[in-house]
């Protein structure tokens, strides 16, 4: 069924979506640099997986999955704001960044 390719190509996604979100986190040289990988690439790839999770309940059950769309919600809105929590926790210590850190111009001092 068609369900069951969209299902596929979803987990596929967000897997490798979590797998670079993963590496960038471990490989990045930087505290700020590191940030952008489960800030940003994992939180696309577990939308994915959620939203593979919502396809193939809803197209296999008789019922609509609401859990997915409200952890789904929960992670698009926390993740982001953590992030940035984060960003301004280590401005406050005065973390040191790389050289080679974009968008230290625009860090109020």
């Amino acid at each position: 069924m068609i369900y069951e390719w969209i299902v596929s190509i979803l987990l596929l996604l967000g897997g490798t979506l979590i797998l670079i979100g993963s590496v960038g986190l471990v490989k990045m040289p930087d505290f700020f640099m590191r940030l952008h990988g489960p800030t940003k690439a994992t939180t696309l790839g577990m939308a994915c997986l959620l939203i593979a999770a919502m396809i193939y309940f809803s197209a296999t059950h008789t019922d609509y999955s609401f859990k997915e769309i409200l952890i789904s919600i929960f992670l698009l809105i926390t993740a982001p704001i953590s992030g940035y929590i984060l960003i301004k926790s280590a401005i406050h210590h005065k973390l040191n960044p790389r050289e080679d850190t974009q968008g230290l111009d625009k860090i109020e001092k």
